[in-house]
């Protein structure tokens, strides 16, 4: 039943968009049980974006998980007691532990999860199930930001800055990332760049970000895919070989600069512009108006971390903006754009496989001795690191590899790069078991599935992409037998025989959170939830006693003499090598209208209806070369899978690109055709460049339709560049 208003915050991306859960209008029976309004917030100032708008519609929706299912001898999933699937969940786990070892179970945990549930996870793994085999769905979106900032800052905090502070700049470089689809709200905080006409956008794809470019508001630089490392070593080699630098600053707040300056002698623009397409020109011009000052930020995305690369490229941003004295200033500054909901709480309290609450090291002794005191157990009880999702995955099912798989807000049969590959190793499983509250293409996969409460259900806290905790609020009763994560661990520890306690009332585990991250770099020990039910803004770190802190690197760095580190990066060969004659560059990315793997979104008629299939976005031209037209069915295939689509043909994308979104499932998936390689510093996949190889897969269609493209042509600013390969 609904409950009375209740202020909230929307349950898609890391903007974390305020909102209202309004109770439905006793004189209009038969209506949603509840309605969304928005509310002022300083990330989202009242505004929402279409799946923000239609987010409470999957409350009652009937495809709503309401009993636990177990897979019966006929093959199919049948309903049964909670007591029954708990106890034969238990049983199964016992067996395995028995039979294999107790890295013989894993977990798989999920961005979109509260920090309470995040962290009785990460608890749960370790203790009631004593295995070092877990990891999360933010080792796909976030792992190489989170290892450069490690590198560089000794800390990784997506913005280490409100959003707000954007307002006030002149000149905003984008790199990687397509704001005006993934978070809306979030463009307005760039309007300031675009009145100064320095809204810089980086990216392959025209996309609806870089349209924000043109009349003369910015440029939009568009790069061959994969070469982003190239644009930003050769941006740093114009620094300093024209005299950019700070070298105040750098003297006096980094350590590096000469291996740093060697490593980018060889990068000098017209090189540059020869393996991206980015003219000399513009690239000089970029840097010049970088250095110019005036409020000048760099912000990276997905688009160029989801490489094996990744993690470097990310450091080479950070490099320049350390080379021109942002970070850590007022008025400018370096980050990047968090993408799950609680995509930054998620990863510090427990969920990955080498760390511990408050973003410790699982294997820095003095981390395992406070987080054990914490929990009551001696330190040797804690295990020691496991596998990254990757290699995690591709342990199941195999000897002396994951035999149970536990999933909690993850959709591993969509998402996962080279999908075919992980539903094979899902099917050679002897248990999985997946919490949701929908049927997913993962859960359809399942022996157990334990249904969960949905967002609005469910008490707990978030953590935005600026590091500031939020409230989650209960706005509506569950429906009867879905059931609290939290109460599933602590009934599945207790049937364990686990010694220690897991609590059910999610303001008492986040009191437990607070004491295992007091001290560590996010520290939530001066947080609790009468301060956040205040509206107090609270940004972590904050210890307890102290104060929140919404601006790191003010005074220091994180690392322990308070210098940040420049970290020479070099390009690997391969990455320059373009697609065979016979290939198109595959990427991959999101829709307006579509989130993560679409469990949820597609199952919203207003989000289904305005994108409801997958189709393959190629420029005009290389579609009359391969003598293909609008909407005619292709196949797209390459070493990992096969996949059958319409064509979309649009100017959007390069000549040599061709784009899938990754939000449909089944023989639509996207990752089909992405790469299980791994950058060797994070783990991150590599969703980003891959080769396809495209042929027609039915009759021709209707003649080519080239979609009307507000970017067709230049606008009149200096640093204007269409990006053609030279």
């Amino acid at each position: 039943m609904p409950r009375a208003d209740a202020a909230t915050h929307c349950p898609y991306c890391a903007l974390q968009c305020a909102m209202t859960l309004v109770a439905p209008d006793a004189t209009a029976p038969g209506g949603p049980p509840v309605r969304v309004s928005p509310r002022e917030f300083p990330t989202n100032r009242g505004g929402l974006c279409k799946k923000g708008w239609t987010s409470a519609e999957l409350l009652a929706h009937p495809a709503r998980l309401t009993a636990p299912l177990v897979r019966g001898a006929d093959g199919a999933l049948h309903e049964t007691s909670w007591e029954s699937a708990l106890d034969l969940v238990a049983a199964r786990l016992r067996g395995i532990r028995t039979e294999h070892g107790p890295d013989a179970v894993g977990v798989f945990g999920g961005g979109g999860l509260t920090n309470e549930k995040a962290y009785l996870l990460g608890k749960f793994a370790r203790l009631a199930l004593g295995t070092s085999r877990i990891d999360y769905n933010g080792r796909y979106c976030m792992s190489s930001a989170a290892a450069a900032g490690n590198r560089a800052f000794g800390v990784d905090r997506g913005l280490p800055f409100p959003v707000e502070d954007l307002d006030a700049a002149s000149t905003v470089l984008l790199l990687g990332s397509n704001p005006a689809a993934t978070m809306p709200p979030f463009i307005g905080h760039l309007a300031g760049a675009q009145a100064a006409g320095g809204l810089v956008v980086v990216d392959p794809r025209r996309t609806a970000t870089a349209r924000l470019t043109e009349d003369g508001q910015g440029v939009h630089v568009q790069p061959a895919p994969g070469t982003d490392l190239v644009l930003l070593l050769g941006l740093a080699h114009v620094v300093i070989a024209e005299g950019l630098v700070d070298t105040e600053y750098v003297e006096r707040r980094t350590v590096g600069f000469a291996a740093l300056r060697r490593s980018v002698a060889s990068w000098w623009p017209e090189r540059v512009q020869a393996a991206t397409g980015v003219p000399a020109t513009v690239l000089r011009r970029l840097a010049r108006r970088l250095a110019a000052g005036g409020g000048t930020y760099i912000l990276t995305g997905r688009g160029v971390e989801q490489h094996v690369d990744g993690t470097d490229t990310a450091t080479a941003a950070i490099n320049l903006a350390l080379l021109l004295g942002f970070p850590g200033r007022a008025g400018s500054g370096y980050g990047t754009l968090t993408g799950q909901g609680n995509g930054q709480g998620g990863r510090e309290h427990g969920q990955k496989c080498d760390q511990l609450p408050g973003y410790r090291k699982i294997t820095d002794p003095a981390a395992r001795t406070h987080v054990a005191r914490v929990w009551g157990v001696d330190p040797s009880e804690i295990p020691g690191p496991g596998l990254p999702a990757v290699e995690l995955l591709d342990s199941l099912g195999r000897d002396g590899g994951v035999r149970a798989l536990l999933v909690h807000g993850s959709n591993l049969a969509v998402s996962s790069p080279n999908v075919a590959a992980v539903r094979e190793r899902i099917a050679a499983l002897d248990l999985l078991v997946v919490c949701d509250f929908l049927r997913s293409e993962t859960a359809e996969l399942a022996d157990i599935v334990l249904p969960v409460l949905q967002w609005a259900e469910e008490e707990g806290t978030m953590t935005s992409l600026e590091g500031r905790v939020l409230r989650r609020r209960r706005a509506v009763d569950p429906p009867p037998g879905a059931r609290d994560e939290l109460w599933v661990l602590a009934e599945l520890a207790r049937r364990l025989d686990c010694r220690a306690a897991f609590d059910t009332d999610p303001e008492r585990v986040f009191e437990e959170l607070r004491l295992a991250s007091e001290g560590g770099l996010a520290d939530y020990s001066g947080i609790d939830y009468a301060m956040l039910d205040r509206g107090e803004a609270a940004y972590w770190p904050y210890p307890r006693g102290g104060a929140g802190t919404p601006r790191l690197f003010a005074e220091r760095f994180a690392h322990p003499d308070g210098l940040a580190r420049l970290v020479a990066v070099r390009v690997r060969s391969a990455s320059l090598d373009g697609p065979a004659a016979d290939e198109l560059a595959l990427t991959t990315g999101r829709l307006l209208e579509h989130y993560q793997s679409g469990a949820q979104t597609r199952l919203v008629p207003e989000l289904l209806q305005a994108q409801p299939a997958l189709r393959a976005a190629m420029h005009p031209a290389t579609a009359a070369r391969l003598g293909l037209a609008d909407g005619e069915l292709v196949e797209l295939a390459n070493e990992h899978g096969r996949l059958v689509c319409p064509v979309q043909c649009t100017t959007e994308v390069r000549i040599e690109t061709v784009f899938l979104p990754f939000h449909f499932a089944g023989a639509d998936a996207a990752n089909l055709l992405t790469s299980d390689r791994v950058d060797p510093i994070s783990a991150m996949p590599e969703f980003k460049s891959n080769r396809v190889r495209i042929r027609r897969a039915a009759a021709p269609g209707p003649p080519v339709t080239i979609h009307a493209d507000p970017l067709a042509t230049t606008p009149a600013e200096p640093l204007a560049t269409t990006g053609a390969r030279a």
